[in-house]
């Protein structure tokens, strides 16, 4: 009997979140309501600091209010990376702004802040660093770049719960705000998802605002208010990015269990970078002493001593039952960024060259050590 196929990610959900969910609809509150309030007050909690947590139903809906927020508008540009997921540019474009793509670091594969300056124009508006893999972007020199160009910085968080940085997490550094993600793949999820982080009050007012159509006052309140209180106001032209409370009930289970989620993909990194040492393969980066690595990818490259290309790796493990996927394929090479910036493969060749010998092995937390076992085999077998 041939195994079942073991896929490249699952969420890890327990019985914790399931009564929270029932809790949720038996109480009459199945949108954005005290279930909602409660997980963003547990994640700033959790955070530590003084922070605003703004809850979204997607982060990128968070990096959309946040580019907002700051201020981006028509014609202004914005620094990010090419190495990215499509949502970090697409919010710019959503402002009427342009994106300026910076290679990555071959190393880190994070945007190389030393490229930074260099993209600066007078119609720079932000930079947005995406922490790939849950390894933290160079947030000092980055900061200190901004800083000196009176720039905004928007960190993209996605694979970021938890990473540390300096001895700081990523959601409490100097940057104007801070944008995670609880897509179903993610370290932890709500199905759909996000949290927008910052520090400035007028910044998280402005989010709360422009979630729920540019009303002046949350649903919540209104409708649980003592008082007649129908009345309010639309004060700007708004969306409809607010996160319900069965999503939330998820999300106060799942922040909960965050650092056992990360303990248990160091662990599985760990043992993937034990075991597969000896292949023809280049191996993920790690965290500098003292930081931490969210590992929420483990991201391997072929050597030029590697017997397949890429794509007939995945197809060899597919074939073995396994499921691997590729991030990413750089923004520069879709369509859409192609021919709106008339881009060149070779325009990126950081990017370029990583992409091309680049593939992710499955890494998640219900996994099994044997599963794990399996899919080094597989790796082997192939490559050795």
């Amino acid at each position: 009997m041939s195994e079942a196929f073991l896929p490249f990610a699952l969420p890890d959900i327990g019985e914790e979140e399931i009564a929270e969910v029932v809790h949720a609809l038996r109480s009459g509150w199945v949108t954005t309501g005290p279930k909602t309030r409660q997980f963003e007050s547990d994640f700033v909690a959790w955070l530590g600091g003084d922070l605003q947590a703004v809850s979204v139903n997607s982060a990128t809906a968070g990096l959309h209010l946040a580019l907002d927020a700051v201020g981006v508008g028509a014609g202004d540009e914005v620094i990010t990376t090419p190495y990215t997921f499509t949502a970090s540019a697409e919010v710019i474009r959503y402002m009427g702004a342009h994106p300026v793509l910076v290679d990555i670091d071959p190393d880190t594969l994070n945007i190389n802040a030393v490229l930074i300056e260099a993209a600066i124009t007078p119609r720079t508006k932000a930079i947005l660093p995406v922490h790939f893999a849950g390894l933290a972007c160079d947030m000092g020199e980055i900061l200190r770049i901004a800083r000196k160009h009176s720039l905004r910085v928007i960190e993209d968080a996605a694979h970021a719960l938890p990473t540390r940085y300096q001895g700081q997490w990523i959601g409490q550094l100097q940057s104007d705000m801070t944008v995670f993600r609880f897509y179903a793949t993610k370290t932890i999820t709500t199905g759909e998802g996000g949290m927008v982080v910052c520090r400035d009050p007028e910044l998280a007012k402005r989010c709360r605002i422009m979630r729920l159509h540019g009303i002046n006052r949350d649903a919540f309140d209104r409708y649980t208010s003592k008082t007649p209180a129908w009345y309010y106001e639309v004060v700007a032209p708004g969306f409809k990015y607010n996160l319900t409370d069965i999503a939330s009930a998820m999300g106060i289970h799942q922040l909960r269990k965050a650092h056992a989620f990360q303990q248990r993909r160091q662990l599985m990194a760990e043992r993937y970078n034990d075991e597969l040492a000896g292949l023809p393969l280049q191996l993920p980066p790690q965290a500098a002493a003292g930081d931490l690595h969210a590992w929420h990818l483990y991201v391997l490259r072929l050597t030029e001593q590697a017997p397949l290309e890429r794509d007939a790796v995945i197809q060899g493990m597919s074939d073995r039952g396994i499921g691997c996927s590729v991030h990413f394929i750089p923004l520069h090479l879709h369509p859409y960024w192609r021919d709106t910036y008339r881009f060149q493969p070779g325009d990126f060749p950081a990017a370029y060259g990583v992409y091309r010998r680049t593939f992710s092995l499955p890494l998640y937390t219900k996994m099994t050590d044997d599963d794990q076992t399996r899919v080094i085999g597989a790796l082997k077998a192939l490559l050795a």
